[in-house]
């Protein structure tokens, strides 16, 4: 337990629930014709400036006003259930409100303390714009490199959290209301008192707040789109009740608030939501497209992943083209926007080269240009499946092609590890750098707990049966089309089937696109289960389940599903409620404590790339390598790093760390012993790149012993053990 001492008084402003209303949901109206002989009278007792005013701008009937407002109230009420589920996960898990600065900083590990060291350089620099142009010259994350880390690192969240947080004390500081309380923490067990601060003046407690605000606007627009969808209230509310019942399968934003998901998902489901009303609206307007753009733009600006979502998405949308349910001038349309999109990020991002050579650009380029040849192909082929299958392997083969030309006449090669990683996914191929992947339980195939945990909530078989009836109806039409000789008699080309039907074949096919990129790589799956949630509202759906009986009768059987899932749904959220826990990790504070004190400033530091980020962030001492491990460069940086955990001699290992110019590397033992599985230990992902060395003892156990001649130890703790490269070695680089 720890004594919590009032250190200073203040008063913390209270925390707003998010109020964000979306306008995408309007229920169609009658239409305002004047009836005859009250042509005078139209507006008589209500101001067109007025609700009356809106309300008439929107084409509302009083009723549907009525149903949107309580629409958009649910909405809002499931965005603040999930905001706070968030905030008091976070807390219970890591007792944040009585973590000193330094022990919050430690808290985000890995690539999350990267990411958070941007935010901190920002708010800390004597202007925002001199913050700004730290950030975009930055020394010291990959030393002695300086490079543009928001061209590289996915960081314009930070920036404009760090702006707000900037403009938000500065206001308050103007007027002289307090922003946060400050508190004296007894830490007991002989450890000195630290100072923790509450409220949304704290950097830390506001970086935390936002991203959970964000994550409960998400949830209020996935109770939008699930009524959407569905065309029931009722919809919405399944599929929120999926996605709290399924909370530890969609989401981990509670446990790692600064990863760019948590900044970029939330936009996807806006984005998605956006399609399906495109999808669903026979001549969709400019401003429904641009709306698309914006979202789809601030989906792939915050995340380097984006790019292989948005490649699923444009792949579906594909097949529901070649089957007759998408036309092509609203399939085109869809595509340009896309483009504008890739174009703007790619500016936005200072021509990161990735985004160019991806395949989800050249898929863009492929599919817009077999749109385009649309008649050419119905002259070559035969309409039915022999049409298909060659757009498929046309789509394909200019993809592959289009792709790996762009990367060799640009020399990109930052995302050849991906190539590596599917490779190693259907073969035996593996190296470093998959390894460094695969070995990790998140970028492994999917476990088969978590299709239990899906049979256990009912999620997996009301999908399954949702997705069997879509599939029925759409080979029925397909055979129907077949029979016809190919013939879409009475339809136009931008409206092969019903718009109603082409809303829930792409939901369909995208949902197998997500439990495709689930089963390679379990990660993953934090796309597939809030699609299956989305999904699941469909049980609410008329076109889908009139067969039950009357409206009553529906909704009888669709709260009684709800009641045998919240059986297990329940318990698992009294699971989440059960962590209770409080963040410490004294050998790091030791380690940290250490550098800043005994160290210069500009002294280089090599080591595990979660530590590192670490000492960026807490000390600001230059590094080598870190964690975003995106970059061709910082793979190969790493890899001579983590030669201290190989085989080799260490004369060898010296001469690495000397090429890079490092002073200090910080050694970690568990690094060296810890074995996830058999042939995932560090000494043994080296064995794979360095087989002549294979059954010697690894360097790592040798310096742990002793670390001369070719290092002095100069830190010790039980976990970490700093090594001193020395003065003749630097000299000599």
């Amino acid at each position: 337990m720890v004594a919590k001492n009032r250190k200073q008084t203040g008063k913390s402003p209270a925390t707003q629930a998010d109020r964000d209303k979306s306008p995408l949901v309007s229920p169609p109206g009658k239409s305002n014709i004047r009836r005859p002989g009250r042509e005078g009278k139209a507006f008589t007792g209500s101001h067109p400036n007025g609700l009356s005013g809106i309300r008439h701008k929107l084409g509302l009937t009083p009723s549907a006003v009525v149903k949107l407002g309580i629409t958009l109230l649910l909405a809002a009420l499931t965005g603040y259930l999930h905001w706070y589920h968030l905030s008091q996960l976070f807390e219970n898990d890591r007792h944040f409100s009585h973590l000193s600065n330094l022990e919050k900083e430690m808290a985000f590990r890995t690539e999350m303390g990267l990411y958070y060291s941007y935010y901190k350089t920002i708010i800390e620099a004597p202007s925002f714009l001199d913050g700004l142009h730290m950030v975009m010259n930055d020394r010291l994350t990959e030393y002695p490199l300086v490079i543009n880390t928001l061209k590289r690192f996915n960081l314009y969240p930070e920036v404009v959290l760090a702006s707000w947080y900037r403009m938000y004390t500065g206001v308050m500081g103007y007027f002289g209301i307090p922003t946060k309380m400050c508190w004296s923490i007894n830490r007991g067990e002989g450890l000195t008192p630290v100072d923790s601060c509450e409220g949304m003046g704290d950097p830390a407690y506001f970086y935390v707040a936002c991203v959970f605000l964000l994550n409960g606007v998400m949830m209020s627009l996935f109770f939008i789109y699930g009524a959407y969808l569905s065309g029931s209230r009722l919809g919405g509310i399944v599929t929120t009740m999926c996605f709290f019942f399924n909370h530890g399968e969609s989401t981990r934003v509670m446990w790692t608030p600064p990863l760019r998901e948590s900044f970029a998902y939330p936009f996807l489901v806006l984005q998605m939501l956006l399609l399906t009303y495109i999808l669903r609206t026979r001549n969709p307007s400019r401003t429904a497209m641009v709306a698309l753009g914006i979202s789809n733009l601030c989906f792939m600006l915050p995340w380097q992943f984006a790019q292989f979502v948005l490649l699923t998405q444009v792949a579906s949308l594909f097949a529901s083209y070649i089957l007759g349910y998408l036309g092509a001038a609203k399939m085109q349309s869809i595509l340009v926007t896309h483009m504008i999109t890739l174009g703007v990020c790619f500016i936005l991002m200072f021509g990161n080269s990735m985004l160019l050579t991806s395949f989800y650009a050249s898929s863009l380029v492929s599919i817009w240009a077999i749109v385009a040849l649309r008649d050419r192909f119905a002259q070559v082929f035969r309409p039915g499946i022999v049409i298909w299958v060659m757009q498929v392997m046309a789509w394909v083969g200019s993809t592959v092609l289009l792709k790996f030309m762009l990367s060799t006449v640009l020399g990109a090669s930052d995302d050849a590890h991906i190539s590596g990683l599917i490779k190693s996914k259907f073969t035996s191929y593996k190296d470093f750098h998959t390894l460094m992947y695969t070995c990790a339980a998140e970028f492994d195939f999917m476990e088969l707990e978590t299709p239990l945990r899906y049979l256990k909530t009912l999620l997996l078989p009301i999908n399954m049966l949702v997705v069997a009836l879509i599939a029925v109806r759409t080979i029925q039409d397909v055979v129907r089309f077949l029979r016809d000789g190919g013939k879409a008699s009475g339809r136009s080309d931008d409206t092969v089937c019903e718009p109603v039907t082409l809303q829930l074949v792409y939901h369909s096919l995208q949902l197998v696109a997500f439990a495709v990129l689930a089963i390679l790589i379990m990660r993953l799956k934090l796309f597939l289960t809030p699609h299956m949630c989305i999904m699941a509202s469909l049980i609410c759906s008329k076109q889908l389940f009139g067969w039950i009986g009357e409206r009553f009768k529906h909704q009888i059987v669709v709260f009684a599903v709800m009641a045998v899932m919240a059986v297990q749904g329940v318990a698992n959220l009294q699971a989440q409620w059960a962590i209770i826990g409080e963040f410490s990790n004294l050998p790091q504070e030791e380690l940290l404590d250490w550098i800043q004190d005994n160290t210069r400033t500009d002294s280089v530091f090599a080591g595990a790339m979660p530590t590192m980020a670490s000492v960026k962030l807490s000390t600001g001492r230059p590094i080598v390598n870190h964690p975003h491990y995106e970059d061709t460069g910082l793979r190969s940086r790493t890899k001579l790093v983590y030669s201290m955990y190989s085989r080799m001699s260490g004369e060898t290992v010296k001469r690495n760390l000397m090429k890079l110019g490092v002073d200090f590397f910080v050694l970690e033992d568990s690094w060296c012993t810890r074995r996830t599985r058999p042939g995932c230990s560090m000494p043994e992902i080296w064995d794979v790149e360095d087989p002549q060395n294979v059954g010697k003892i690894p360097l790592c156990t040798h310096m742990s012993r002793n670390s001369r001649p070719h290092f002095t130890t100069v830190f010790s703790n039980d976990i970490y053990k700093v090594l001193k490269v020395p003065k003749v070695t630097k000299d000599l680089r």
